[in-house]
């Protein structure tokens, strides 16, 4: 740290983790280091069998290898520095360091929102027009989608990073929080805030409201369309084909929307911890699991690439 005037300039920030308890540590280190190396495994097996295997080349499932990678990525972005932590004296992380982790977090979870909406937008598509399925959604528009949620994510990411970043941080250094989150560093700055929570609310708020209208919108065309096929067997068949997107979307909206869609006043930061560790170290090794166990299409692709081998 470096005196500035009256006050004390941060240049480092400690993360105060989910327990100061050794044993615990421990046991947390064991219990999220065998969860991120299943990350790993799912979401890289499940990007290399899409690839590998032609009859997953379709639009649903590009979208779907492109959220194995974020998946992937925002895990990677918090895992390790979290693992390490766990066995550390010093738990500290740069501002660099921080702000980098951030935004990393930051670009790829807002990336995810919208790439769960294609998803549901190919769902309504493939079940409400299914004559037309391959014609809407071309290739180009694949692309377009995937193209757009990055830059999207990219950009709001930035926006919120740059913002937090030129605040002051003129006090206490210890972020109660296992990685740099953005309420947890607002509540540190001895700036006003006002201007970030507002941008927080907008940007935010837009992408995954927007993007949970579009998955309503989505299903409710879906379950209107499904309720109208007359056999049992198709009914069933075609409500398969969303369960897993379903079943994902609810998990990671859940958490996403109780974090970051509340007044300031409402946070509690040791709760809030609880839910973080769910959508940033947990959910990521969920998704390949949902989508493998819960989908024939998947699994018979394995079966396949297993026979071959």
């Amino acid at each position: 740290e470096m005196s500035r005037g009256n006050h004390t300039a941060v240049t480092e920030f400690i993360l105060f983790g989910l327990t100061h308890h050794p044993e615990m540590e421990v046991v947390l280190f064991v219990l999220f280091l065998a969860i991120y190396i299943t990350t790993l495994v799912g979401n890289i097996g499940l990007i290399v069998l899409i690839r590998i295997d032609s009859g997953l080349h379709t639009p649903m499932y590009f979208f779907l290898s492109h959220l194995s990678f974020l998946d992937l990525s925002y895990s990677s972005a918090i895992a390790p520095k979290m693992l390490v932590n766990l066995l550390a004296q010093r738990k500290t992380i740069s501002l660099a360091g921080c702000a980098t982790q951030m935004y990393l977090f930051a670009a790829f979870a807002d990336a995810e929102c919208l790439i769960l909406a294609a998803m549901a937008y190919d769902r309504y598509v493939a079940i409400c027009n299914p004559l037309l399925y391959m014609t809407v959604m071309s290739r180009r528009l694949c692309i377009s989608l995937i193209a757009s949620a990055y830059i999207s994510g990219s950009v709001s990411s930035l926006v919120h990073t740059v913002l937090t970043f030129r605040l002051s941080f003129c006090g206490s250094n210890v972020i109660n929080h296992f990685f740099c989150d953005m309420p947890p560093l607002l509540a540190l700055s001895c700036s006003s805030v006002h201007l970030n929570e507002i941008l927080l609310f907008a940007l935010c708020g837009f992408i995954q409201t927007s993007t949970f209208v579009v998955i309503l919108v989505s299903y409710a065309y879906v379950l209107t369309t499904i309720l109208r096929i007359h056999s049992t067997g198709g009914r069933h068949k075609a409500f398969n084909t969303c369960t897993s997107h379903l079943t994902a979307v609810t998990l990671f909206y859940g958490a996403l929307l109780f974090m970051y869609l509340r007044p300031r006043s409402s946070y509690s930061l040791d709760a809030d911890k609880v839910v973080s560790v769910f959508y940033t170290v947990v959910f990521p090794m969920l998704n390949p699991l949902i989508y493998s166990l819960r989908n024939k299409e998947v699994k018979d692709a394995l079966k396949r690439t297993l026979t071959r081998k």
